[in-house]
């Protein structure tokens, strides 16, 4: 029976994976578990692991090392891993760790409910993990923390063979969501008072791959236009070799779309991309950032950038400082290479020292904090539309402050009058009085409050839980006509 057993899913990496985790919520939720209150040990932990960096197996057996003693104390605990590590490990993680009762894969996470139970009728663990993908994630429900934004997977998997990755190895090959289901449960959400969606994918631009339609995404940003009281639509992550001038366009031109685009660069050598099978170039890459900046100026870009890929000189680690301060971003994730078992570029020769490799990633920070300071400092005097947000500003309590997220992305910490009762979820105009490299202050006083439904929802501590839309998989040739506004 699973009546009053509570739970806890702790998860790492990306938003894919916290996407991800609010699907096993959602399903544990519909099994009759209970999500675990305070800091107290719940019945079930479930941990949603990431494989992209080097210490990613040293976390998990860490905190899985950390949790023997408890489990030893309570015999009716469980412990289940999933995620990519999980993906990869399989069952060597039962071997290492053999108190773990459950390890499930990328492509079952519907399976974790009967998993569990399995684990507990034979006591014994169960391990599953399947090749290909069996439930579409989208058809599970859903249980999101968040009153105010919600991820909205529109395909899983990835067809590049970046030579750094493995998750196309741990994800699979594409797999799309067909427009008129993605646009449900982005209705869905904003019936709910969600106001900010992102669009989720491993490249989120390659969609419409799996039924021919080259301009899908375009034409899906365009539609998200359409749904009534969705105010802001985000997306991540692009991919430059498929990033075309419609999707400029769609951004350009569809109010509730944010004028923010997390760009990859990985490296601006052209010779390391080459070598990373990275297909486009460093002067292509700049020619699509010049085209999103002459459509909106306004656009705050971010990136992700690989400092010491096998090969990497100096002169190639110089070219990628001069994308950088020819693109101008106004924050960055910054990876200092490390090698990943089961891809291409573990097994290269001239791996960089690691000495050099943390010398050049000190110089690329320095480097990215100067642009993003100045870039931010362009915004003083500036008045910016702010969605508050819960969690956000690490300080607020000391500082006085509340925070949130400008429509570009940046961060916004402001102050606020102790009784203007304003809601994480509700939306302000702020004057900005003070940059920083990663944050923006604005601290005089405020020029508008909305309340929003999303703000009532936090308020009344409500959960925003959605059920599972159905994923429609596309057949062969050409798709169907869709309705104007589901395309």
């Amino acid at each position: 029976m699973t009546e009053n057993r509570t739970f806890r899913v702790i998860t790492y990496g990306c938003q894919m994976n916290a996407h991800d985790s609010e699907r096993i919520s959602g399903l544990l939720e519909e099994a009759g578990y209970v999500p675990a209150a305070g800091d107290g040990d719940p019945d079930v932990v479930v941990f949603n692991t990431c494989a992209v960096r080097e210490n990613a197996d040293n976390r998990l057996y860490g905190n899985l090392g950390h949790l023997r003693p408890t489990k030893l104390a309570r015999p009716g605990m469980q412990i289940a891993v999933g995620g990519c590590l999980a993906q990869k490990d399989r069952g060597e993680i039962v071997r290492k760790a053999p108190w773990v009762d459950v390890v499930f894969g990328t492509h079952n996470i519907g399976s974790l409910p009967v998993l569990l139970e399995r684990a507990r009728h034979n006591a014994a663990a169960e391990v599953e993990i399947l090749e290909s993908l069996e439930v579409f994630p989208s058809t599970l429900p859903t249980r999101r923390e968040s009153t105010y934004a919600g991820w909205v997977s529109i395909s899983v998997g990835c067809n590049n063979t970046c030579t750094f990755c493995i998750v196309p190895a741990l994800r699979g090959k594409e797999k799309d969501r067909r427009p008129g289901d993605i646009l449900a449960e982005v209705r869905a959400l904003a019936a709910e008072g969600v106001l900010e969606v992102t669009l989720l994918g491993q490249n989120v631009n390659s969609y419409g791959v799996e039924f021919g339609d080259r301009y899908a995404f375009g034409k899906l940003l365009r539609a998200c236009g359409d749904v009534e009281g969705l105010e802001r639509v985000r997306f991540t992550s692009p991919h430059p070799k498929d990033f075309t001038d419609d999707v400029i366009a769609a951004m350009a031109e569809t109010a509730n779309v944010c004028h923010s685009l997390h760009m990859p660069l990985q490296s601006g050598s052209d010779a390391v991309l080459r070598a990373m099978r990275r297909s486009y170039r460093s002067e292509k890459y700049l020619g699509i950032i010049d085209k999103v900046r002459a459509a909106m100026p306004d656009a705050a870009i971010t990136t992700d950038i690989i400092v010491g890929f096998p090969g990497e000189t100096d002169a190639d680690f110089e070219q990628t400082l001069e994308v950088v301060r020819a693109a101008r971003y106004s924050s960055a994730f910054t990876f200092q290479y490390s090698k990943r078992p089961g891809t291409p570029a573990a097994t290269m020769e001239s791996q960089v020292p690691k000495q050099v490799v943390r010398e050049r990633y000190d110089r690329l920070i320095d480097t990215l904090e100067d642009i993003s300071w100045a870039e931010n400092k362009r915004l003083v005097g500036e008045t910016l539309e702010v969605l508050v947000a819960v969690g956000e500003g690490r300080k607020d309590t000391s500082t006085g402050r509340l925070s949130g997220r400008a429509r570009d992305g940046r961060l916004v910490h402001f102050a606020a009058p102790a009784d203007a009762g304003i809601r994480p979820g509700d939306i302000v105009h702020t004057t900005v009085t003070y940059a920083a490299p990663h944050h923006l202050n604005a601290d005089g006083p405020l020029v508008s409050h909305r309340r929003t439904r999303a703000g009532d929802a936090w308020e009344a501590g409500r959960v925003t839980r959605t059920p599972g839309v159905s994923l429609g998989m596309p057949t062969i040739g050409a798709p169907p006509p869709q309705p104007a506004a589901h395309c």
